[in-house]
């Protein structure tokens, strides 16, 4: 089943399906190093709105940059020249909305830095379940260096990242990081050699996309709503998850297939 967003024509991203029930979303604005835009935003909230609206649409999705340098560098400043203060507000709300719908997006959600990932990029990318970033990457939040602050989540994700006091440090100061620090402080998962992380993350999805599609968003849903919650009341969220999968047909598939010596075949039923 494919979301009917793709059949759009769609002018600063792109949507693919590289295999079998995992999408690629691709911001597709190299010459302006990936930047968000207006347009790219709500064409961003077209395919993410769908997949909110479709969870069994895909069993994994993707986010990456075009082109081998930059991911995203954020908000296209250029967009952003001579603004009204309403103009302004009304871009951010709906920037704050794209961010919110990458949170919100039902199957796993993982980032391919291809590049640089700056300001809002950054913040897409920490928006993602993981990441995986090509080890030539840079990273910096640097909106303080622009009379504003993080507004799509950085100063809520970051900490969550790597730490309130490390998280101080790189949103105070403005400065860039490396692809080493980020994975040494748990922003990305994976570091991969130039031209190599979307097959790594590719290789990553289709494992995912092999295993229980309602179990992985039960998981993810657990772990997301947990967080949020003392310890003991993230047990008990846990618990009514888990419950919700035991009168499913991927259950019974599941231990079907271990007595049998096969692998299973999950329908998200």
């Amino acid at each position: 089943m494919q979301l009917a967003a793709l059949g759009q024509e769609f002018a600063t991203i792109t949507a693919t399906e590289p295999s079998a029930q995992v999408l690629a979303v691709t911001l597709n604005r190299p010459e302006r190093a990936n930047s968000l835009t207006t347009r790219m935003a709500e064409e961003l909230l077209v395919i993410f709105g769908a997949l909110e609206a479709e969870p069994d649409a895909y069993r994994c999705v993707i986010l990456t940059g075009a082109g081998d340098r930059v991911f995203c560098a954020g908000a296209d400043l250029k967009e952003r020249d001579g603004m009204s203060d309403a103009d302004f507000t009304r871009q951010h709300y709906l920037y704050e909305r794209c961010f919110r719908a990458l949170l919100a997006c039902p199957p796993p959600l993982i980032a391919a830095i291809n590049g640089a990932a700056v300001a809002g990029g950054l913040e897409m990318a920490l928006c993602c379940d993981f990441a995986y970033a090509v080890d030539t990457a840079r990273f910096a939040l640097t909106e303080v260096t622009r009379g504003i602050m993080p507004g799509g989540g950085g100063t809520q994700n970051l900490p969550r990242s790597i730490g309130e006091r490390r998280a101080k440090e790189v949103i105070f100061t403005g400065q860039p990081f490396t692809a080493a620090d980020a994975l040494a402080w748990g922003v990305v998962n994976r570091l991969c050699a130039p031209g190599t992380v979307m097959q790594e993350a590719l290789r990553t999805a289709g494992i995912i996309r092999d295993n229980a599609p309602l179990s992985v968003r039960q998981a993810k849903k657990a772990i997301s709503q947990g967080l949020q919650m003392d310890r003991a009341s993230g047990m008990l969220f846990e618990i009514e998850a888990y419950y919700q999968l035991i009168p499913t047909e991927d259950r019974v598939e599941g231990i079907k297939a271990y007595v049998e010596k096969r692998r299973p075949v999950f329908k998200g039923r």
